[in-house]
């Protein structure tokens, strides 16, 4: 079993893919959009008043690979108003280069909570909340000595 996120940017949706792609060197591997969805419009209308709304461009579905993860995303109901409680994404880089590299392309626009520094338990931690207000911690993964 796999556990993915999904997550719903409420109508920034491909923004924040090609923003991904150069943050964090992301691979858009399928992009659906409103106007391409195969079930007929009668379909869409008895899922309620408001699937009528969301403009036809906007980003039904979506996936793309960070890495060894598949990350599903969508505009939602393109909204306008994206919310991310209680949830963080985790990156681990191989290196602190590229650490550095991606802490620096995901605050663009961002907020860093804690930055960038070496810690007890990796040599390299931090943790921000990108223009999208997704939530992010960069660990450069380490082997822990056994306790």
């Amino acid at each position: 079993m796999q556990v993915q996120p999904y997550i719903f940017f409420e109508g920034r949706c491909e923004e924040a893919l090609n923003f991904y792609k150069t943050a964090l060197n992301a691979e858009v591997t399928m992009l659906m959009r409103y106007k391409e969805n195969p079930v007929p419009q009668s379909s869409a209308e008895s899922c309620g008043p408001d699937m009528m709304k969301i403009p036809p461009e906007s980003v039904m579905h979506a996936s793309f690979k960070v890495g060894d993860t598949d990350v599903m995303a969508s505009d939602g109901m393109a909204s306008g108003k994206p919310e991310f409680k209680g949830i963080t994404l985790s990156v681990n880089p191989t290196s602190e280069t590229e650490a550095r590299r991606m802490f620096a392309a995901l605050s663009e626009g961002g907020t860093v909570r804690m930055p960038l520094a070496p810690t007890f338990y990796s040599p390299l931690f931090g943790m921000l909340v990108d223009k999208f207000g997704v939530s992010w911690m960069v660990n450069v993964a380490t082997d822990m000595p056994p306790k």
